[in-house]
């Protein structure tokens, strides 16, 4: 199992001199990724429901502050040796895709070929709107046809690609990214839509847990997507298995044993046994990437839990 960690992209952690020191911590205690948000700015009036709390509010609004992903991603390139670069999730239909494609493959040459890229399509119509992206009801489209020309981009010697939403031709694209045939990309999204996707053109199905519409929470829950998932793959004429597996568990808690909405002890809660042997159930279901949040109020604190995780659980973890 390789696991990663999220960075603070607003707030009083997200400087400099913070995300340089969490990272150069992360690899020190041998942790495979850092993960990176996506936002570009945060509308003062948000209706859309937010898909990963029960009540549906977005607490990460705020004053509105965030730092744009694809610029952090570079800035922790040039200070970091080791960690893999995670776009966690970044937002497919935000940006213009052959700028995108080249601002990725940058990344991914100037940090060695350390790039992942986690890939979604939104959720925030109202940020849509803002930005002037592509229609907010059209992003699943959009979407499917950008990791399409994405893929075309970074493989192709004379690229051509003639899409609704984007097209290109007659072009030299260099450099490709450092990987090959392209850096990693991990399909976002518990939907059947999403799912699909992840199915017929992900490198790996990137999954939240904590979707009340579509939980995650135990392995069981896991397992039974993961089924449905092959199916997909099963229907596309792609091999099951060739589809990687990551997972993001933003609950994680080492330090109580939460109760479940179902009753009983919320899977990678509690003591450092019941946490591993947590780890040990979803990595026999397959995922083989596991993302926690460690983040506090303050810098010595999220180190603190980052070194706890690394010294007194992972070692227990039993793959």
């Amino acid at each position: 199992m390789e696991f990663g960690f999220g960075i603070p992209m607003r707030g009083l952690l997200a400087t400099p001199e913070n995300l340089a020191v969490l990272c150069r911590h992360g690899e020190e205690l041998g942790f495979t990724y850092v993960s990176v948000s996506d936002h570009i700015v945060i509308p003062r009036e948000i209706n859309s429901r937010y898909p990963y709390s029960e009540s549906g509010e977005f607490g990460g609004g705020g004053t509105g502050e965030c730092l744009e992903q694809l610029t952090v991603l570079s800035f922790l390139a040039g200070r970091t040796s080791s960690l893999r670069l995670l776009t966690s999730v970044m937002v497919l239909p935000y940006r213009s895709l052959v700028h995108v494609a080249k601002i990725l493959a940058s990344i991914d040459v100037l940090s060695g070929g350390r790039l992942t890229l986690g890939c979604g399509v939104g959720w925030m119509q109202e940020e849509f709107e803002a930005i002037g992206a592509p229609p907010f009801e059209e992003r699943g489209a959009v979407g499917s046809e950008y990791i399409r020309a994405l893929k075309e981009l970074w493989t192709s010697d004379d690229p051509e690609f003639a899409g609704e939403y984007c097209s290109f031709s007659n072009i030299t694209f260099s450099p490709k990214p450092a990987q090959r045939p392209h850096p990693p990309i991990w399909v976002g999204g518990e939907s059947n839509p999403a799912m699909r996707r992840a199915a017929f053109l992900g490198d790996g199905w990137y999954p939240i847990g904590s979707n009340p519409r579509f939980p995650l929470r135990t392995p069981d829950q896991f397992s039974r997507a993961v089924e449905r998932l092959h199916r997909y793959a099963e229907d596309g004429d792609r091999d099951p298995e060739t589809i990687d597996l990551a997972f993001s568990a933003g609950w994680y808690d080492e330090r109580t044993a939460v109760t479940s909405t179902e009753g009983g002890r919320l899977s990678l809660t509690g003591s450092p046994e019941q946490i591993s042997a947590d780890i040990s159930a979803f990595a026999e279901v397959g995922v083989r990437h596991m993302m926690l949040n460690f983040q506090e109020p303050t810098l010595h604190e999220t180190q603190e839990r980052m070194s706890y995780f690394a010294n007194e659980i992972a070692p227990l973890v039993q793959e």
